[in-house]
């Protein structure tokens, strides 16, 4: 598995603990390399323990309910031998109330049920990566890309089979080459093979991946015959690259972000930098109520127009960043901004800065009620975008199947939806 933007290595330490599998994860940050290395190998001694522990779980309930199951059948054997040699009304009324298990209450026998029904579980699990919502990604895959089988007992069998073959190569084989984190800027032109000496068929993966990396991603896919199947989820889509966002504006570069496909191209499509900020809003968080950060919104707002006003800034290449979280008052917040853009903040008093917040003040439900617009228009531009991904990969010759696949909970993670492919079997 290739895992591009892999960060600090969640994804990929999980792939390769897990399931055993060899994981490459590429990322253009050294600092999240290194970091990424080093919490693998603390995770590793970790992960030993834990499945040390669970094995050992399991066995110690595997022997209880063992010894458990002997005690019931000496218990009922003995009843019934004494039944047979005395079948008085009596006799029979004792043993009909009995439950032969003078030892265990029925709720400890509850308890033990659950724990072996959750046992029972976890080991499906272990065996089958599966989704929540009922659903499996197999429900999604074309026949062609599923090998048949004569009976579900079959398949069972060869699966069991696969994952002892699976584990006894992973455990003979060097676990610190199991995952291997490598630094590197990902483009649409990048050659895997240079970086990948050993690069072989693989599946390649890309789990909440920024910006431009995003189609890129895609790019490669179609581009290396070794990657056999992608699974891309994308974010950051205000940082999508536009082919047709300035078209007075001369430019070098040929592979944008944004649009793919052969139709948007055609139509000269543009979203801006606008649409595609509000194409990162969170609708099903907003109507669980989590809601907006309506007072950071609006001091976000005064702030732009302080600065328009008092220092004719009306475009700068600096941000502001996540500086309200941290300040104790609409002054305060001013303040701090000022000073990380560079401006001179003695140029305004106190007052001045505190006449704004009382001039704007009565409009923040205007505020509120634009930005609640944008969030229901979210929606409507993050699917323009991921479709034009999933034309994109409808136009490639070898690709055997494509699709949009919801994976996650979009309240838990807004960026859910899913761009998975499978190339043609040679």
């Amino acid at each position: 598995v290739i895992d591009l933007g892999s960060g600090k290595g969640y994804l990929s330490s999980y792939l390769s603990l897990k399931y055993g599998l060899k994981v490459y994860g590429i990322d253009s940050s050294n600092i999240n390399t290194h970091g990424a290395q080093e919490r693998n190998r603390k995770l590793k001694k970790h992960w030993k323990v834990y499945h040390t522990r669970s094995n050992l779980d399991v066995n110690d309930l595997a022997l209880k309910m063992a010894k458990e199951k002997k005690m019931q059948d000496q218990v009922k054997n003995k009843a019934d031998i004494e039944g047979v040699c005395n079948n008085s009304p009596a006799n029979q009324e004792m043993m009909s109330t009995s439950d032969f298990l003078p030892d265990f209450s029925s709720s400890v026998i509850s308890n033990i049920r659950k724990q072996m029904e959750n046992l029972h579980v976890h080991s499906h699990r272990e065996e089958n990566l599966c989704f929540e919502n009922a659903f499996s990604l197999i429900d999604f895959l074309p026949v062609n890309a599923i090998e048949p089988t004569s009976s579900s007992q079959i398949l069972k069998r060869k699966m069991s089979e696969a994952n002892r073959e699976r584990r006894k190569t992973t455990s003979n084989s060097n676990e610190s080459n199991i995952y291997s984190p490598l630094t590197s800027f990902i483009t649409a032109d990048s050659e895997l093979h240079d970086i990948i000496k050993d690069l072989e068929d693989c599946l390649m993966v890309g789990l909440h991946t920024c910006g431009d990396l995003a189609p890129n991603t895609l790019r490669i896919f179609t581009a290396n015959s070794e990657i056999k199947g992608v699974c891309s989820v994308g974010c950051c889509y205000h940082l999508l690259s536009e082919e047709f966002e300035n078209p007075h504006k001369e430019c070098t570069q040929e592979k944008w972000g944004f649009p793919m496909c052969h139709y948007l191209k055609e139509e000269r499509w543009s979203c801006g930098r606008n649409a595609r900020m509000s194409a990162c809003l969170a609708l099903e968080r907003v109507a669980v109520g989590q809601g907006l950060p309506t007072e950071s919104l609006f001091y976000r707002a005064v702030l732009q127009d302080i600065i328009k006003d008092c220092y004719g800034i009306t475009k700068c290449d600096r941000y502001v960043g996540k500086i309200y979280s941290k300040s104790s008052s609409f002054l305060d917040y001013v303040r701090k901004s000022l000073k990380k853009l560079g401006l001179d903040e003695s140029k305004l008093p106190e007052k001045m800065i505190m006449d704004y917040y009382e001039k704007y003040k009565p409009r923040m439900n205007e505020l509120e009620a634009f930005n609640m617009l944008k969030v229901v228009l979210a929606p409507c531009i993050e699917t323009l975008i991921l479709l034009d991904r999933l034309c994109y990969l409808k136009e490639q010759e070898d690709i055997a199947w494509s699709a949009l696949v919801k994976l996650f909970d979009p309240v838990k993670s807004p960026r859910c939806y899913a761009v998975i492919a499978l190339k043609q079997q040679q």
